[in-house]
């Protein structure tokens, strides 16, 4: 496996894949991804409880909205994102400076293995960012050595698989009648810590304590109307037809279509989705 600078070997693909293709994507679609997750905003912003004078980390800040919401508040303290993608912190680096947000920085780094200063943040969030870690004992352990004493880890991760029509429906789709690999349990990726036990385990191996789950479920948007959201879809997920002929591409576009189609209100493509919020403290 090639070494990526500032990157834990274990994650280097995580970091090819999020300051490649997959990050550019998010970058240039930071409104849609965002819209895509806003009905969990108000009460993962509620669970983080940002106060005046706090220093926060942000965690897979990604284009970072989320940061920025903590900038805002945080008016006598600062706010820190980091990601690997260097595509998303520079669209979160226009966006803040456009907001005149001088409290917000961004930094590009593995969170695995950053070397942040020592007891420096009151709160560390991520949103839908902590899946990923190759160990995320190891990386929930680094970023708790970064929290002060008492300090609050609050993350929102996915519900299993099963709560999570808008995966169901497109791997679905896209497989185009194929059997699809199921991931290795907790290996990297959107389900990696849908397991409840496995969350509270983790995050008790990496020395965080009172750690509790509270469970939401949210409608997710896609698009304003079918084809809209077909194309977004694609660009997530078109590499699923990479190996498929030309007649299972076809199948797989007309189940595509079909799901969206289902799918369409009066306020765009809207699929169930089911997420946790999970608070932890650094004793």
């Amino acid at each position: 496996m090639t070494s990526v600078p500032g990157v834990d070997p274990s994650n280097a693909e995580q970091a090819r894949a999020w300051d490649g293709r997959e990050g550019a994507y998010w970058a240039e679609h930071a409104d849609r991804f965002d819209r895509a997750l806003r009905a969990y905003r108000p009460d993962f912003l509620a669970a983080a409880d940002v106060s005046a004078a706090d220093q926060v980390l942000d965690v897979g800040c990604g284009t970072g909205e989320i940061t920025r919401d903590a900038a805002r508040t945080a008016t006598g303290g600062r706010a820190l994102g980091v990601d690997l993608s260097a595509a998303m912190l520079r669209v979160a680096r226009e966006r803040a400076a456009a907001e005149g947000l001088h409290n917000a920085d961004f930094v590009r780094a593995d969170a695995q293995v950053h070397p942040f200063p020592a007891a420096a943040f009151d709160v560390a969030v991520s949103r839908m960012g902590t899946m990923f870690f190759a160990d995320p004992v190891a990386a929930f352990r680094n970023i708790g050595g970064a929290l002060r004493p008492a300090g609050r880890f609050v993350q929102s991760v996915w519900q299993p698989l099963s709560r999570n029509e808008w995966f169901l429906s497109f791997t679905g789709a896209l497989a185009a009648g194929r059997p699809l690999p199921a991931p290795e349990p907790g290996s990297p990726g959107p389900f990696a810590l849908s397991d409840p036990d496995r969350i509270r385990a983790v995050l008790g191996a990496a020395g965080f304590t009172q750690v509790r789950l509270e469970a939401h479920e949210e409608p997710m948007w896609f698009g304003e109307d079918a084809d809209d959201a077909e194309r977004f879809t694609l660009g997530m997920l078109g590499w699923m037809l990479e190996d498929l002929d030309a007649a299972g591409r076809g199948r797989a576009a007309d189940g595509l279509r079909t799901t969206l189609a289902a799918h369409g209100t009066d306020h765009g493509v809207l699929y169930g989705s089911a997420a946790w919020t999970v608070r932890a403290v650094r004793p």
